[in-house]
């Protein structure tokens, strides 16, 4: 939130001893927990016209070789008359001027220019007589700049203009300090703080509207507020003979220092007013409202209405509108409707100033997002006691500047006061959160600046009453942050030692697991990534990622694009692969480890995954070998090695499987556990996220590796030899080698250690939908050396569970 220094000052009075500086003022608020993230000199014009002054012109005669030039002397104050050689046409003798002397550096469009003393066509010039343009007030070259006769020969520039510097504060406000929205609300926090720890005499200067009195008689709007509950105070005002123009400088100065565009008076004051009170207002023109009467009510649940962004919306029977007998007019709190607003037009005004409720008007700004300043403040929690004050401010405002005459009372619909909120504060309870000992004078006279009434008081404790504005102040412990942050958080002592008492590390079997796989992982060559675990549902539905009614959708999400908790750790991968391929990094090899989401019958569930994405070159080019591309073996491969790093004893299986976003899908299985699951990315959908090479993707199930993890059982080497045979099989095509090697660990359970493929022949030597594997199996026991009638029972046994099971020949 941006905060003008020169706007702030003018709301605090000070005793006239002292002066307070931006930078101690952005100290204090830092330590009351408004933390001031940067403070940014802001300046109307760039250099302040540093070097220029009021020049006064004492002669002006024709330049002898040039028609266009004059040879003026120029009265600069203190330094005397210079002679300055000038090219506009409109200098003459006894003009005041601006003249920027030598050494001085004017801000131009092209460039920056630095004054020097120089000679034209052979006369010498000391400055320059500055035109608009030259000065950076203006875009007009027509001629020189032509001061008031009573301008003072060596005034500065600045001075004589009257243009001031500003700083802009920018405060990183938490969501719950809704006091704070205003410029009023954080001079309250500084002159508390200030008043409290150095004792200056500063108080708050709020704007004066004693002043307001109500309209005569005339043809005033009506209110009728339907739905109290969330409306709590509807406060309105009809105003006449509003003639709408562009703001005055004070105001557009006001609302650009907080980076505000000004548009129009009427507009510009209520957005003043929503600065300087925290308190949002609305200005209605009032001969577009029909009959003459408002409503604050919901209309029916697809009431299409236009917005003044000119987007055509689709209304909630939750959107609480403010409308006329005719239809809706405004989104109340959020945004304003096209056919409602002020134009150069309006003479008669409707001036809205209300209190919502912030969950409707929270919802409703997320239902359409829509997220204005409005809507900010309103979603925070606004003071209902300021309504009417805001209201009475920005119609006297608007009678100065527009020439405005206020028609008939003021309308006030607050059915149903709020209380302040009672919470009983105990002296020994401070003392023991803060650490720090208050007497209780101390202690009143803190809250009394945050403007709190004490209802009872004795020596032990106190019955504080909180003024509504404070949303966020409901218990004990809320009281005593504030009186601790008025003392100033950066101002409790640090003990001479801290001590923390041991505790036993428990060593979590998921934490191991998990560390062995990524140390493994990163071994492999690896890269980490984090990602969101919000998604687009719309996107991932469009590339058949889920059903719909499986999503975990966000109630109200931060943004329509990010409304869904990922179902899948691949769309996060997508977007880091997409982010590095865009910057020239194609060979990937990425891995993240997550939770994705699902709805069941049984409602929302999550599950711990780990993502491998691979795409790319193999590995690094070499000038003695081409780098081949990357495969989905390649993934297999990796998910290979991490089960024989991570689960040693396991005995894993693999057979195709199906998935929306992958092709050629294969999972991997030990017993009827899944343990991953791997495939080629659809081209559509590495495509969709602007990566066009191909992308090969895994994802594992954590849970079963951590429970299969904690079963892994370490004993000593063998102490007697492997035996290796090899078989030469001819089989029919639709057989997998995972068939086969699940086919030889069932059939010999205890001697065989390992299976693999190390030789695959398809050629027309082979019958018709043949082909020919070769497998090596690898037996040992670990109790004695195996003899050759061992080994052969175990290879009959293996031999005739293939030839039954998968239709398997011994090839000779």
């Amino acid at each position: 939130m941006r905060i003008s220094w020169n706007w702030l000052r003018s709301l605090i009075a000070t005793d006239g001893s002292e002066d307070l500086s931006v930078q101690e003022a952005a100290e204090v608020l830092t330590s009351t927990g408004l933390e001031v993230e940067s403070v940014e000199l802001l300046e109307p014009v760039k250099g302040m016209l540093q070097g220029v002054v009021v020049g006064h012109v004492l002669e002006c005669a024709k330049h002898p070789d040039a028609d266009r030039l004059s040879v003026c002397l120029v009265d600069q104050g203190a330094e005397g008359p210079v002679q300055i050689i000038c090219g506009a046409p409109n200098v003459a003798v006894g003009q005041k001027v601006l003249v920027a002397t030598v050494g001085a550096t004017l801000h131009m469009t092209e460039g920056d220019v630095v004054i020097k003393k120089a000679k034209i066509r052979g006369i010498e010039s000391h400055g320059m007589i500055c035109a608009e343009d030259e000065l950076g007030l203006g875009q007009s070259h027509a001629g020189i700049i032509v001061l008031d006769p009573s301008a003072k020969p060596g005034t500065p520039a600045a001075e004589q203009l009257g243009l001031r510097t500003d700083h802009v504060l920018e405060i990183g406000l938490t969501p719950n300090r809704s006091d704070a929205l205003g410029h009023f609300g954080v001079a309250r926090d500084l002159v508390a703080a200030l008043r409290h720890r150095l004792g200056r005499g500063l108080r708050l200067k709020p704007p004066h509207v004693s002043a307001f009195r109500d309209g005569g008689p005339g043809q005033a709007i009506t209110v009728e507020v339907e739905n109290p509950h969330v409306c709590p105070r509807y406060c309105g005002l009809t105003l006449t003979d509003v003639h709408v123009a562009p703001s005055p400088t004070w105001l557009q100065d006001r609302l650009r220092s907080i980076g505000l565009k000004p548009i129009n008076n009427v507009v510009d004051i209520t957005n003043f007013v929503q600065h300087e009170l925290g308190q949002p207002l609305h200005a209605f023109d009032a001969a577009r409202i029909h009959e003459g009467r408002i409503l604050v009510r919901h209309l029916a649940a697809g009431t299409l209405f236009t917005t003044l962004d000119g987007t055509e919306r689709t209304l909630s029977d939750e959107d609480l509108m403010i409308t006329d007998t005719a239809g809706g007019l405004c989104i109340a709190g959020v945004y304003g409707g096209m056919g409602s607003g002020v134009t150069d037009g309006t003479t008669t005004v409707f001036l809205e100033s209300a209190c919502f409720d912030p969950v409707s008007i929270r919802r409703t700004a997320k239902r359409h997002a829509l997220h204005t300043d409005a809507s900010f403040r309103f979603e925070r929690g606004a003071d209902p006691e300021i309504t009417r004050f805001a209201l009475e401010r920005a119609a006297l405002l608007l009678m100065e500047v527009t020439g405005a005459r206020p028609v008939g009372t003021v309308i006030d619909a607050y059915p149903h006061p709020r209380p302040w909120r009672e919470v009983r504060l105990h002296l020994r309870n401070i003392e023991g959160l803060t650490g720090l000992s208050f007497a209780m004078d101390e202690v009143v006279g803190i809250l009394e600046l945050l403007d709190c009434r004490i209802a009872e008081r004795s020596e032990t404790d106190l019955l504080v009453q909180v003024p509504p504005y404070r949303t966020d102040v409901h218990r004990e412990a809320d009281l005593v942050e504030e009186v601790l942050r008025i003392h100033g958080f950066d101002r409790v002592p640090l003990p001479a030692s801290l001590q923390v008492p041991p505790a036993a590390l428990r060593k979590e079997v998921s934490a191991e697991a998990g560390k062995a796989l990524a140390d493994h992982l990163a071994a492999r060559g690896f890269r980490e990534i984090m990602t969101p675990s919000l998604v687009n549902g719309a996107s991932s539905v469009g590339l058949g990622a889920a059903d719909p009614e499986q999503h975990v959708r966000l109630r109200n999400p931060l943004s329509a694009e990010l409304d869904v908790l990922r179902p899948s750790l691949l769309f996060g991968a997508l977007q880091a692969a997409a982010h590095n391929v865009a910057r020239q990094r194609r060979d990937l090899r990425l891995f993240e480890r997550g939770r994705v989401y699902a709805r069941t019958e049984k409602g929302a569930h999550e599950e711990d995954r780990t993502a491998l994405l691979i795409t790319g070159k193999r590995w690094r080019e070499r000038w003695r070998a081409e780098a081949p591309l990357t495969e989905l073996a390649d993934v297999k491969a990796e998910l290979e090695l991490l089960l024989e790093r991570i689960l040693p004893n396991a005995r894993a299986t693999w057979e195709p499987a199906m998935h929306p976003l992958l092709h050629d899908v294969v999972e991997a299985r030990v017993g009827k556990r899944l343990m991953a699951l791997a495939g080629g990315v659809h081209p559509k959908v590495h495509k969709a996220f602007g990566i066009a090479q191909p992308v090969f993707f895994a994802e594992l199930i954590d849970a079963h590796w951590i429970q299969e993890h904690r079963s892994v059982k370490f004993v000593e080497v063998p102490k007697y030899p492997e035996v290796r045979r090899d078989l030469s099989l001819l089989l029919d095509r639709s057989v997998t080698f995972a068939r086969l090697r699940s086919i030889a660990l069932h059939a010999e359970r205890k001697l065989l250690r390992q299976v693999d493929l190390f030789d695959v022949y398809e050629g027309d030597k082979l019958p018709q939908g043949k082909m020919s594997y070769a497998l090596s199996f690898i037996l040992q026991d670990v109790e004695r050396t195996l003899t050759d009638e061992q080994v052969d029972k175990a290879m009959e046994r293996i031999r005739t569970a293939l030839e039954l099971e998968a239709g398997a020949v011994l090839r000779g």
